[in-house]
């Protein structure tokens, strides 16, 4: 096997771990939003866990994160506007990948 290919393999592997990274931390990113929405509807506990559940499985719908959005907005109704919801969305990001690469320490 020449080093090109072991140097492709490398890549091949670096991008398929960063790409199941995304995935992860894009999924703790909107759990952790829809815990913050939950909170805005007065729930907490077990109950506010479960929203936070569908919050991760509405990300499924379509690609992008507008479904999230798009869920979040009815569901808070005047508690909070889509552009509140995408900028908590972005202020979460970065805590659910530090989240992350704390679990993996």
């Amino acid at each position: 096997m020449s080093t090109f290919d072991d140097r492709e393999r490398a890549f091949e592997n670096k991008f398929a771990h960063d790409e199941e990274m995304l995935f992860k931390a894009t999924a703790r990113r909107n759990k952790l939003t829809g815990l913050w929405a939950a909170e805005l509807m007065g729930k907490s506990g077990d109950e506010a866990e479960a929203y936070a559940k569908t919050v991760v499985i509405a990300d499924f719908e379509e690609a992008g994160h507008e479904d999230v959005v798009r869920k979040l907005s009815g569901d808070l109704g005047d508690k909070a506007d889509a552009d509140t919801i995408r900028a908590k969305m972005d202020e979460l990001m970065p805590i659910a990948k530090a989240q992350l690469m704390e679990e993996l320490d």
